[in-house]
C-alpha cells in the first residue's frame, strides 16, 4: 500500500511539475496585440487558433481610438499593434517621439466616399456637411480621395499630409467636420458625405454597404498598408516575426478579411 501511495505521490509531483512548466512556456510565448474593431481586429481573432498550434498564445486587446494602441506598445503594456500604417505610424513618432517600427504587413484597405443620402457625387448639394479623418495623415488621405473625385483642389497636390488649410479651391463650398477615425461610421447619418474604410460597415452590421462608396482610393499604394507595429528594440524578436509569418500564412485570417470587406477584391489586398 505504501509503495502504491508513494508511486501516486510522485506522479502527481511530476504531473504538477509538467503542467507549470508548460505554463511557463505559455507565459513566455504568450503575445499581447492591441487593435481596433473591424478588419484587423477580426483578423487577430482568426489568427488565434494557427497561431496557438504553433506554440504562440495570443491576446487580442481593443482600444476605440488611435492613440492608446501606440502608448500601450511604447510602455510595454501589449507585445504588437495592429491598425494602422507606416503614414500615420511616422507621424506619431515624430509628435510623440514613440521608438517604434513595423515588424509586418498585414492589410491594405482601400477608403471610400460613402452617403446615405446621395448615390452619386453629381447629387452633392452646395454647403453639403463632409466628415473626415481628424488625424493628419488620415485626413490628408481623405482629401486626397475628394480631390481625386473632383470635389475640391489642393494647393499639396498628390502629396500626402494636406490638411483642410490646404483647400484653395471648393466650388461646391463643402463644409469639413474632423472626426476620430473609428467614429467616422457614426458620423454617417448626421453628414452628407464621410470617407471612411469599408470594413467598418461590416462591423457594424452593413456589410452590404461597404460596396456601396461613391468613390474609392487605390489599393496599389503600400505606403497605407497596415502592419504589426513593435518596440523599435524588439522589431528582429523571433517570437514577433513568427506571429506574422503565421499570420501572413493563415487560410483562416484571409477568410476573415475577405468576409471582413463583403467578399469585394476591390476594397482590400493583402500586401505581403
Amino acid at each position: 500500500m505504501t509503495n502504491k501511495i508513494n508511486r501516486r505521490v510522485v506522479a502527481a509531483i511530476a504531473a504538477a511539475a509538467m503542467l507549470g512548466g508548460w505554463q511557463l512556456a505559455q507565459a513566455a510565448d504568450k503575445i499581447r496585440i492591441a487593435s481596433t474593431p473591424g478588419a484587423t481586429a477580426d483578423a487577430i481573432k482568426a489568427v488565434v487558433a494557427d497561431a496557438k498550434s504553433q506554440g504562440l498564445d495570443v491576446e487580442l486587446v481593443e482600444f476605440t481610438d488611435w492613440t492608446v494602441p501606440n502608448e500601450a506598445v511604447n510602455n510595454g503594456d501589449v507585445d504588437l499593434n495592429f491598425f494602422q500604417h507606416q503614414a500615420f505610424l511616422n507621424n506619431v513618432i515624430k509628435e510623440r517621439g514613440y521608438q517604434l517600427k513595423f515588424v509586418g504587413l498585414g492589410l491594405l484597405q482601400n477608403i471610400g466616399i460613402y452617403s446615405e443620402r446621395y448615390q452619386s457625387l453629381a447629387d452633392v448639394p452646395a454647403k453639403a456637411k463632409v466628415a473626415i479623418a481628424n488625424d493628419p495623415v488620415n485626413q490628408g488621405r481623405g482629401l486626397a480621395l475628394l480631390q481625386k473625385a473632383g470635389l475640391i483642389r489642393l494647393r499639396t497636390g498628390d502629396a500626402p499630409g494636406a490638411t483642410v488649410a490646404d483647400v484653395t479651391d471648393n466650388p461646391k463650398q463643402l463644409r469639413f467636420y474632423e472626426v476620430e477615425g473609428p467614429q467616422l461610421i457614426r458620423s454617417l447619418p448626421d453628414v452628407d458625405l464621410a470617407v471612411l474604410w469599408p470594413s467598418y460597415f461590416v462591423s457594424a452590421g452593413k456589410k452590404e454597404q461597404a460596396s456601396k462608396a461613391l468613390a474609392y482610393s487605390g489599393i496599389a499604394d503600400r505606403f497605407y498598408a497596415m502592419g504589426f507595429v513593435s518596440q523599435a528594440s524588439r522589431a528582429d524578436d523571433p517570437k514577433l516575426r513568427k506571429f506574422v509569418q503565421v499570420f501572413q500564412n493563415s487560410a483562416a485570417v484571409k477568410q476573415a478579411i475577405s468576409q471582413q470587406f463583403n467578399n469585394d477584391p476591390k476594397l482590400y489586398t493583402l500586401p505581403w
